[in-house]
């Protein structure tokens, strides 16, 4: 044994342990999710031309899944009689027994040079053992060679999901296998099928045809086009008709495509709202009785509920899902108010509310479902009103909603679009494809904790785990799903499976790179680490120094920098660690490869001016982003590209703050920044107007900068306002006043004096 080998080899490891997993290097093992424990032998397995495969009668159907090994040939399974007939080489499934020691729903994997033997309790553990192969199958430097190992492993949650939303566009049903494909070497175990909204009905329902022959066809074929020209539907058929529908022996074969590899597929049939696909062929079912008017179901009319348990029945037939997801998020109701069917229901149920009304029609649904044996699954909206015993919750409008529901006894599953959008913008959105907003990186999805604060430590077994949300408005084709959804996935499949203790950003960022050779060999579309670089620069008080630090999205050094303002070539420093600076300067930075720039150059200034540490008063105060209180605008440190990063500070009314130099200086040149995020709320002011005194009474104006960057700026603004004074003034007080023409937020972050 060589001593990399003992050094790594702690003795068999409970699965609540650290893992034991070796830094990058010769043996390459890089797995994602990261398993619980992970020893590495000596030795190696180099698999034969043909492979004989072992099992026990229980795990006979799912060593089938060896045969989608990439680079390994496989005997069919023989049969195992008992452990005391259990062969010495080849591949060999194994039921666990007590001796084992092993979770219901764990595996171990153990690797020598004879072979390779897969032990669990269930089918569904040994599933994930076969994909953790051939994860690494396609993560090796050669795919027919395993080096000697000890796996053990098992899921932090039991609910380990993606939604792809196909009603927004209609992807192939050869994609969602290749889709399913990758869900699978990582883990997930749920696909959330968004089967129906507004933008087209996918499913076939023989007892209402015209679901599928006008309600899944529209007028344009980008979501976007659809939506902003009259939101209309025609025949198949029709030359403009765009969209699709998936018959049910379709949905069947791909049902059973997905269990094959341990996956559940849960299909989502959208009501009360999101439903104007459905009321535009079947407009009796609406509150108006006609066509384009609505999006919700009339609720008061028993023709609705007698639509949805026929067409929910031949849903139930074709998904043997235990969960049946029926929405009922972002429902108007306003045309509840004045139906007189629901009015009429309202009054006979004693409903107060319309919130109630709703609750009404999603506890029905419950009950009919119930009476199927299944279990309904709805948005965080069906709280509202009151949710029926037993429900599945999903939270997406932040954490609120799960932490309201576990707390109540329901299960949840935590979705927020605080970090599990996949549809938000995941770099900066000048560079990206058009998404809906919002911004989250990959880092950002893999720093999430499904658990949130709030739940009662005995409320904490509700949280079931957490799914990553695909919308596909602004994905026309499934060459932009794979772009919007990989690597983020990789991260969420992490922070589902693994110990939260283990999980480690870098050590994480490390394995994913080698994870790019599989999606490339599946020829996914994945997002492209930037080649941007991102400055920081962080001003120390006590030093009166300023630590700038720089980062890419690249693993590599690659970072060539200056600090005289001049824009750096392939001779310039190469960033290893952030430099001190003592005086004023610019720093440009940019990534190089093979000595040429291949991408843009950053430039920060790291300030040293007048007004740090000074004392700033406040004529009106800051509101909802404090940031760093009363030192925010003169700590020495600016914001950086989102509202949330610390820096800036919002006002609600005028910015206007005075700065107190405490004795007359000489002042050159004033400068502030602003952040224009229409996300937030956030627009740039009207003008920033520099005033001066020497008693604190009495101003006189310095200068006036006018805002010419439009309100309707579709991406975020950073503008600086800058006075340089010709003549250098003189004045104890410098007073900044901003206006905000917008009536919503301004948000600003440091005031830079010269």
């Amino acid at each position: 044994m060589t001593q990399y080998a003992r050094r790594l080899i702690l003795g068999l490891l409970v699965l609540s342990s650290t893992a034991v997993i070796p830094a990058l290097g010769q043996n390459q093992i890089a797995l994602i999710p990261r398993p619980n424990t992970l020893e590495i032998h000596e030795g190696e397995f180099v698999f034969p031309s043909v492979t004989p495969v072992y099992a026990f009668d229980e795990f006979s159907d799912v060593a089938s899944l060896l045969a989608e090994h990439p680079y390994a040939n496989f005997t069919p399974a023989e049969r195992i009689k008992s452990h005391k007939r259990i062969p010495e080489g080849g591949i060999r499934l194994i039921r666990a027994r007590a001796e084992d020691h092993l979770p219901a729903d764990a595996y171990r994997l153990t690797v020598d040079t004879g072979g390779i033997m897969i032990t669990a309790h269930q089918p569904a553990a040994v599933i994930n053992g076969i994909l953790t192969l051939l994860q690494l199958a396609y993560t090796q430097p050669n795919g027919r060679i395993l080096p000697a190992m000890m796996i053990e492993d098992k899921p932090r949650f039991a609910y380990r999901g993606l939604l792809l939303d196909v009603s927004r566009h209609f992807y192939p049903l050869s994609f969602l296998k290749k889709f399913i494909d990758l869900m699978a070497l990582y883990k997930f175990n749920t696909l959330h099928w968004h089967l129906t909204d507004g933008a087209g009905w996918r499913l076939e329902i023989k007892r209402y045809p015209e679901l599928t022959q006008r309600a899944a066809w529209r007028t344009h074929v980008p979501w976007k086009d659809w939506w902003q020209n009259g939101r209309r539907y025609l025949n198949e058929g029709e030359p403009n008709a765009s969209g699709g529908y998936y018959t049910q022996d379709e949905a069947r074969e791909l049902v059973a495509y997905a269990a094959k590899k341990g996956i559940t597929i849960i299909p989502e049939i959208e009501m009360p709202g999101h439903s104007e696909e459905v009321l535009a062929v079947y407009p009796e079912l609406s509150c108006s009785g006609s066509p384009y008017q609505h999006a919700e179901f009339c609720v008061g009319s028993e023709e609705t509920f007698t639509f949805l348990t026929n067409m929910l029945s031949e849903v139930i037939a074709v998904f043997p899902s235990e969960y049946v997801h029926i929405g009922g998020d972002e429902v108007s109701k306003e045309s509840w108010k004045a139906c007189p069917k629901c009015q009429a229901l309202m009054e006979r149920e004693g409903l107060k509310t319309v919130d109630e009304l709703q609750s009404y029609a999603v506890k029905r649904i419950g009950s009919f479902l119930q009476s199927k044996g299944k279990k309904l699954i709805g948005w965080d909206e069906i709280l509202e009103g009151g949710a029926p015993a037993g429900a599945t919750v999903m939270s997406w409008r932040g954490e609120e909603g799960g932490v309201q529901a576990a707390n109540a006894g329901h299960n949840v599953i935590m979705t927020p679009n605080s970090h599990l959008y996949f549809d938000y913008y995941q770099s900066d959105p000048r560079t990206q494809p058009e998404a809906i907003g919002g911004y989250i990186p990959v880092r950002k999805v893999y720093e999430y904790e499904p658990i949130p604060k709030g739940v009662a430590a005995d409320k904490v077994a509700h949280i079931l785990g957490a799914q990553g949300n695909i919308w596909t408005e602004y994905m026309p084709t499934s060459e932009q799903v794979e772009y919007m959804a990989f690597p983020r996935a990789l991260a969420l499949a992490e922070v589902v499976w693994s110990n939260p203790g283990q999980r480690d950003w870098n050590d994480f960022y490390e394995r994913l790179q080698q994870h790019y050779t599989l999606l490339q060999k599946f020829h996914v579309n994945y997002y492209r680490p930037s080649y941007r670089v991102d400055i920081a620069v962080r001003f120390n008080p006590d030093t009166l120094t300023n630590t700038v630090s720089m980062s890419t999205e690249q693993y590599g050094p690659g970072i060539r920098y200056t600090t005289d303002g001049t824009d750096p070539d392939a001779k310039s420093a190469l960033y290893a660690e952030p430099i001190e600076l003592s005086i004023p300067a610019t720093v440009k930075a940019a990534y190089f490869v093979d000595s040429g720039r291949v991408g843009s150059v950053t430039t920060a200034k790291a300030d040293v001016h007048k007004a740090i540490g000074k004392t700033v008063s406040y004529q009106t105060p800051w509101d909802t982003y404090a940031a760093e209180e009363a030192r925010t605008l003169v700590n020495g440190s600016k914001g950086g590209r989102q509202a949330d990063d610390g820096q800036w500070q919002g006002f609600r009314n005028h910015v206007d703050v005075t700065i107190d130099f405490e004795r007359r200086e000489e002042l050159h040149s004033v400068a502030i920044g602003f952040l224009q995020d229409r996300a937030v709320n956030a627009y740039l002011p009207g003008e920033v107007k520099v005033l001066l005194s020497d008693n604190g009474k009495n101003f006189r104006e310095a200068g006036v900068v006018a805002n010419a960057v439009s309100p309707e700026e579709r991406f975020p603004v950073t503008k600086t306002f800058e006075f340089n004074f010709e003549v250098p003034q003189t004045a104890r007080y410098l007073r900044i006043v901003a206006t905000n023409v917008q009536h919503e937020l301004l948000l600003t972050d440091e005031v830079v004096v010269y």
